[in-house]
């Protein structure tokens, strides 16, 4: 494992012993977080599979610059984090990206091709508006806590949990994880609810992987459904698992799913 800056952006990378395939891996994390969400599992199995794998965290989070002008960062400048980082590469990357990382994929296809794409849990083309409504009616006080959070403020280690976890996890790891958020870009969200959401007359259309987690309450498995409609994709909705699906019990799983997807589109 190694990380390393690319214009002032953290890209933690992890690289095979023998490299098997010839597309990189480019890890694309949600809001609240940072390329630390991927170090944990994912970066370190796929690089087993033979994939040479990156996450980079967005400007304003993780070890990146410009945590202090986060609430004016928009999507289109993590759009542009993610172009800075691809051009490092050697190889056009596959991009996956989680939640708000999701989002950050479908507006950078407006721009530009890559070999496939994945969508954990995202942001669907229509914006965040019906997720929140779906919170506020299912989980009121939830919605309370990630507004604090997008605030700056501190929420309950319980909050966490409902919010990412549906399998058990150990208070340790949830206070760790906790350790490691953040707030988020009040642009970005406003970005993704109504004011920046996809072309889906310009964007490019690569092979496409769409996931989702049964239990997820931040971006219900409906919603998830409603992006693979979209673009004309199945979906794939994991049991018994919430939001975190890279860091949940069963995360191997959905690691193995996207391995073999990978393996059948690029091989």
């Amino acid at each position: 494992m190694s990380v390393r800056k690319v214009n002032e952006l953290e890209v933690i990378s992890c690289e095979p012993k023998k490299r098997r395939h010839a597309n990189p891996l480019l890890f694309i994390h949600g809001a609240f977080a940072g390329a630390w969400v991927w170090e944990e599992h994912f970066l370190p199995w796929f690089a087993e599979q033979g994939f040479s794998a990156h996450a980079v965290s967005l400007r304003g989070h993780g070890g990146s610059a410009g945590h202090e002008h986060i609430d004016w960062h928009s999507v289109h400048d993590y759009v542009d984090d993610v172009a800075t980082v691809i051009a490092d590469l050697e190889e056009a990357p596959v991009l996956l990206g989680h939640s708000m990382g999701g989002f950050v994929v479908q507006k950078y296809l407006e721009r530009h091709t890559v070999p496939a794409a994945v969508l954990m849990c995202s942001v669907p083309p229509q914006g965040l508006v019906a997720a929140q409504f779906s919170m506020l009616f299912e989980k009121p006080g939830l919605m309370m806590e990630i507004n604090t959070l997008l605030a700056g403020g501190a929420v309950a280690l319980d909050a966490l949990r409902e919010a990412l976890f549906a399998q058990e996890v150990s208070d340790e790891l949830l206070r760790r994880y906790y350790r490691l958020m953040q707030p988020e870009s009040q642009r970005a969200i406003w970005d993704m609810s109504m004011f920046s959401l996809p072309d889906l007359r310009s964007m490019h259309r690569p092979p496409l992987l769409v996931l989702g987690a049964e239990k997820d309450v931040l971006m219900p498995a409906f919603l998830v459904q409603t992006t693979a409609q979209t673009y004309g994709v199945a979906d794939k909705i994991f049991r018994g698992m919430g939001h975190g699906v890279m860091l949940e019990k069963d995360w191997l799983h959905v690691a193995e799913t996207i391995c073999n997807w990978l393996v059948k589109e690029l091989d």
